[in-house]
This record gives C-alpha cells, structure tokens and sequence, in this order.
C-alpha cells in the first residue's frame, strides 16, 4: 500500500503550545487528489537538524514513496529543514522550491524568502512546504501535477489522481 509521511517540524506545535493545523491542511489535499488507498505515516517534531534528518531517514526506511515536510522553510535562525533535507537526499529537484516560490509571489511578496527544496532519496520524494496551511495549499495546487510521475521515475509506489500529469506512452 502506499505510504505518505507527514512531517510537522515546528518547535511551539510540537511542545504541545498550539495544534498542528499544517500537518492537518497537507492531509486535506491528499484526501481530495488521491484516489488509490494510501496510508499516512505522521511526526510532530521541533525544528531540530538532527531531529529532522532522523525522521526523514526513518520514513525513507518505512517505505514512504511520498513525505512532505511543513515549517522551517523561512530565513530565521532556528528554520533549517531545506538544509536538513539535502543533508537526506540523493538528488536535488529544485525546479520545485523554485515554481513555489513563483506561485506564491501572486499573493505575498514575502514568499521571496522561502527557502523550500524537493530531492529523492532510494523510492522516496520528500518536498518542503511553508508551514502556513493557506500557503501549503496553494503550493501543492502548484506543483501537484508533476509529483505522482517523479514518484513513478524513482520506482515509488503509485499515485493515482486525476489532477497528476504523466507522458502519454509511446506505441
């Protein structure tokens, strides 16, 4: 069956100071874009370097095709997860952070300071969201299309939904 890990890096949720409405908002969009049965392998963890790439690391080795990151993205001192996700992967995709970023630009000018990656690790695509749940929306909205085939060409099991876009086959 197919595994989607959730990883919430946030210090204040995690310590238990507000409730993870992110973690909430990414499995929302899963809900409604995929249609195969999936299930969610879920963390709440403090925006911790070694924390994040343990988690990351666990969710590679439990088989996760597909882990989505919320939180950290931004130029504070304590958002490091894009530096502990290229820590984890193989390989960089970086024409995801970059369409984020673009995407976002039409609502708020201050998402020029995202900092969000995407890469592959063995069968696992692990991309950043910000940490807002309107900004994890609209992001996926954005780059939702191309994430089921770049799990299909890592060799992940498959995605099925109806907004994924995959080459037509040759015959």
């Amino acid at each position: 069956m197919l595994k989607i890990g959730i990883v919430t890096i946030s210090d204040r949720a995690s310590a238990g100071i507000y409730e993870d409405k992110s973690g909430k908002e990414i499995e929302k969009f899963l809900r409604k874009n995929i249609t195969n049965e999936f299930e969610i392998v879920y963390r709440l963890i403090p925006d911790e370097f070694d924390d994040i790439v343990k988690t990351l690391k666990e969710l590679v080795n439990e088989k996760c095709s597909l882990i989505l990151t919320t939180g950290g993205t931004g130029p504070a001192p304590r958002d490091i997860t894009p530096e502990a996700t290229k820590e984890v992967i193989e390989k960089e995709l970086p024409g995801f952070g970059e369409l984020m970023r673009m995407h976002s630009l039409k609502y708020v000018p201050t998402s020029i300071l995202a900092r969000g990656t995407a890469g592959v690790v063995k069968n696992s695509f692990i991309l950043n969201l910000p940490g807002s749940p309107k900004a994890i929306r609209e992001n996926l909205e954005a780059v939702w299309a191309a994430i089921p085939y770049a799990v299909d060409l890592i060799g992940g099991d498959y995605i099925e939904s109806p907004t994924a876009f995959r080459p037509k086959k040759k015959n």
